[in-house]
Parts: structure tokens; sequence; C-alpha cells
């Protein structure tokens, strides 16, 4: 029952993501939400690491596309910015957006991740897609709409079960 909560992957930053540890993974295409995963919320701009991390892994020839719940012309502009393809009102937790990817962008569910900070949005929309998924750490917390604050202590508890169960912070069907 859990499970649709629980990550497959928690990490702090994006950036760990290396072509390397995705390739191991068997990734080679990326679903990235925007606001508290590659920026802060109020930026219009990634930090430096994150947009070095993009330009690794285009370089690479990773797939990328940008998932967001925002709406288009925010998302527009960010997509623009780092050059990605976008789908924004990508209505998480729901799969429409990953569904969309997967048609439009030619992704392949099963060589797909969904990284994203939202266990009720993100982490449920890859799980309900059959996607790996990692959850990061949010960037700004603070800066977010009342309707997703309201949401992260619930996502601590969820958090709190998971790391009781994987303390390295990996999951393991069992």
């Amino acid at each position: 029952m859990l499970k649709v909560f629980y990550p497959h992957f928690l990490i702090n930053s994006v950036v760990e993501l290396t072509p390397e540890r995705l390739r191991t993974l068997g990734i080679e295409y990326l679903l990235l939400d925007v606001d508290c995963t590659l920026k802060r919320y109020s930026n219009q701009e990634p930090e430096p690491d994150v947009k070095a991390w993009l330009k690794s892994l285009k370089d690479e020839n990773f797939k990328l596309c940008l998932l967001s719940n925002g709406v288009g012309k925010r998302i527009g502009q960010f997509a623009e910015s780092v050059q990605l393809p976008f789908i924004a009102k990508a209505c998480k937790p729901f799969t429409s957006g990953c569904r969309r990817a997967f048609s439009e962008h030619g992704f392949i569910p099963e060589k797909t991740a969904l990284v994203g900070d939202q266990i009720f949005a993100d982490v449920m929309a890859g799980r309900l897609s059959g996607i790996t998924t990692f959850c990061v750490t949010p960037l700004s917390p603070e800066e977010e709409h009342w309707f997703t604050r309201i949401k992260r202590p619930f996502e601590k508890i969820v958090l709190s079960s998971f790391r009781r169960k994987f303390p390295d912070g990996v999951w393991k069907e069992r």
C-alpha cells in the first residue's frame, strides 16, 4: 500500500545523478520536476551546478523533459532558458503527464525515471506510471505556494517510514 508513496531512491540533489549512476540503473530518459527540484521556486534560472549537470547529461545523450504542474508560460520560459522540452500542467500525481512524455518524446517507461521533490505529486506520478523515481531534498520549500507547504508535514511522515525501512535511501522490493 505504501509502495506508491515510496520513491525508489532518496537523494539530496539532482547533481548526484551522474551519467554513470544513471547508466548503471538502465536509465536513458529523465522527466524532471522544475520548482524546488531544479531551481528555487522564486528563481527563473537553475543554480550553476544544476545548469552544468543538465549540460553534462545532454552531452552524454540522455533524453530530458521537464514535467511540471506549473502553468505553461512560466515553465515554458524556464524550459527555453535550459533548452529542454517541457510538459506543463502535468496534473501530477496523475499519470497523464508521464504518458504524454512517453508518446510525444518517445520515452520508454522501462528506461525512464522521474526526478522530483514531492511525494504526493512526483513520486506518486512516477510510481503509478511504472517508472523509477528519485526524490530530492526540496530547494527552498519555504517559498512554495501554501497548497504545497500543507503537504510537507505528511511527506515527512512518509519519508520517516521510508528511512526506517530503507536506511540507505534505496527501495528494495520485498
